[in-house]
């Protein structure tokens, strides 16, 4: 049995939440007034049967639906603008993102294409879309990017692979179904990575200069969910309930996100993925624990503040206690604990440092944030 509901205040999506609330999708769409919808599904979704079940509950509502799963982990313009041709060519009336971020982030991407045309860069920013987008569903089926929750696609650019965040508020999807069931199919390897995103999101949503009481507020009941679930889920078996906490508290964090920005974990990690191919999540677990040490003269009461959400005891250096607490996390789940085991070398740090200086996401980071920051980042997470 599913349930509605909306985020009590800022813009939510109408969500539809509860165990098996998947077949609940094509009365979502028909609710919505959609005929013809093109989901979006990356192969190894398609491959677990995650996008029969999505096109079963379309097609069983009377909506003609065809699927698209020709993109990476890393979607990119000339991804969207396949995504875009093929929903043209089917005169699709909205489009359904059922996957991780990649899947969600190419419905975004292809419906700011049917309403604008162009390219994706030529939506970098906010508002820069001359219609509404079509009506955009979200099935998220990993706990960690929290794009169900936003107003952005992140793309990356076919020229140099920088990432393109490009907002709009029809960007947002007008429905999320948060089916827990959905996430456990993902590899073991997966879990562990996404989820890691999502408690960093938590953390830096909950200290960025742009945070407000609302953003931190989600940031706090994110944390205190992904604290309990995440040790659980990355090991086997895990409950019921901490699948569910982990689901929510990863759209708990993609809100806050969209309230608060992120910050200099981030703006570090965009760089290792873009240039040494190094999986989102687990770029975060390199950064994350050490920008917390390296913020602690600008957000040890904010640590503190976020821990207590948690009932964690902060001891007498919260930075140095939340650091400790995810360098647990991520050697307990298998993720890189430093750039050891990266194809990069000393050499390559200047050039990258100058890379996350000139990452957005490192304006908002509550320590003043240059190429000295993450070059002191960096080479602390070298062995």
């Amino acid at each position: 049995m599913s349930r509605s509901w909306r985020l009590p205040a800022g813009p939510s999506p109408l969500i539809r939440s509860g165990s098996g609330a998947v077949s609940d999708l094509g009365a979502v769409a028909r609710e919505r007034g959609c005929r013809r919808a093109l989901i979006t599904s990356d192969p190894g979704i398609a491959a677990a049967g995650i996008t029969g079940r999505a096109r079963q509950s379309l097609e069983s509502a009377g909506v003609v639906v065809e699927a698209f799963s020709d993109f990476g982990e890393n979607p990119t313009e000339s991804d969207v603008d396949r995504a875009a041709v093929a929903a043209g060519a089917m005169r699709a009336d909205s489009l359904v993102g059922v996957g991780g971020g990649s899947s969600l982030d190419v419905a975004k991407g292809a419906g700011f294409l049917l309403a604008g045309g162009g390219r994706m860069e030529n939506y970098r920013g906010y508002d820069k879309c001359p219609r509404p987008l079509p009506p955009l569903i979200g099935v998220p089926t990993t706990a960690g990017t929290g794009s169900e929750a936003q107003s952005y696609a992140l793309i990356s650019r076919d020229r140099d692979h920088q990432k393109l965040a490009c907002g709009a508020p029809s960007a947002m999807f007008r429905d999320v179904i948060l089916d827990p069931v959905l996430l456990p199919s993902a590899p073991a390897e997966v879990i562990a990575a996404t989820g890691f995103d999502s408690i960093a999101h938590a953390v830096e949503t909950a200290v960025t200069s742009g945070r407000t009481d609302e953003s931190v507020a989600l940031s706090h009941r994110a944390f205190a969910l992904l604290s309990r679930a995440f040790p659980l889920v990355t090991a086997s078996p895990a409950s019921a309930t901490a699948w569910e906490e982990m689901q929510l508290g990863a759209f708990l964090a993609g809100a806050a996100i969209e309230r608060s920005m992120l910050g200099a974990a981030h703006a570090c990690a965009n760089p290792l993925t873009r240039r040494f191919d190094v999986a989102h999540g687990r770029a975060l677990a390199i950064t994350l624990p050490r920008v917390v040490r390296w913020n602690a003269s600008s957000a040890r009461d904010a640590y503190r503040d976020l821990l207590g959400a948690a009932g964690i005891p902060p001891g007498d250096d919260p930075a140095d206690t939340l650091a400790s607490r995810l360098d647990a996390w991520v050697a307990m789940a298998a993720l890189p604990q430093d750039l050891a085991g990266e194809s990069l070398h000393v050499r390559d740090l200047p050039a990258l440092a100058e890379e996350a200086s000139a990452e957005w996401t490192g304006r908002f980071n509550p320590r003043p944030f240059d190429a000295a920051g993450a070059l002191a980042v960096y080479r602390s997470a070298v062995a």
